[in-house]
């Protein structure tokens, strides 16, 4: 089993890359995003690798961080998240961000990956909401609290400046950290309009 790739970049194809390790090019299937940030042809390259292995082929998937690769075999124990689909996701959010939109029970957030209909996306949701800290990244310093807020575990008038966040355009995410950082200093016992204005305020940095 291959879990790690040190090499040279020797091309970047639509959804892959070939990474020439010592005379040998290995093809590793990437997200979008690992992709756009792996570099150009000749120069110097890392790809943590999980390998599949069928009757009729061998194929490499690769990732820049060993929580991207993570979050790629956590997706695919939901049913109906296969390789494909678990790409498409990694391709659209990024591990912190999946984390989020877990938590928070963001179901439009997941179904912005292409191929993520609600069905799927409600899954996702459902049964991976309990292994989110363990895989929450940068994300990790306000994941309870996302978590309570997607439960629904939340005082009022801070699901309510949440809300009122969101309606002014920004994304749930957005809109959950800037009322995390306004409880910081507004208080507990801030009512929703002190942190809505708190939030703007966040938001406006």
């Amino acid at each position: 089993m291959i879990g790690k790739l040190k090499g040279v970049i020797d091309e970047i194809g639509e959804d892959h890359a070939v990474i020439d390790v010592q005379g040998v090019g290995y093809v590793a299937y990437c997200s979008s995003r690992t992709l756009s940030r792996l570099g150009s042809p000749g120069e110097a390259a890392l790809l943590f690798i999980e390998t599949y292995v069928r009757e009729d082929q061998l194929r490499l998937f690769g990732f820049l961080s060993a929580l991207e690769r993570e979050w790629f075999r956590l997706l695919q124990s939901v049913q109906g998240v296969g390789s494909k689909v678990a790409l498409a996701i990694l391709s659209t959010l990024s591990p912190g961000e999946i984390a989020n939109a877990i938590a928070l029970q963001d179901k439009t957030a997941i179904s912005r990956a292409p191929g993520v209909g609600p069905k799927v996306a409600i899954r996702i949701l459902t049964e991976l909401k309990n292994k989110v800290p363990a895989f929450a990244g940068e994300a990790s310093a306000t994941i309870g609290f996302k978590q309570e807020l997607g439960a629904g575990a939340v005082p009022a008038p801070v699901s309510d400046a949440v809300s009122a966040l969101t309606n002014l355009g920004y994304s749930r995410d957005q809109a959950a950290n800037a009322v995390a950082a306004a409880l910081k200093s507004g208080g507990e016992g801030a009512d929703s309009a002190r942190l809505i204005r708190l939030g703007l305020k966040e938001l406006s940095r």
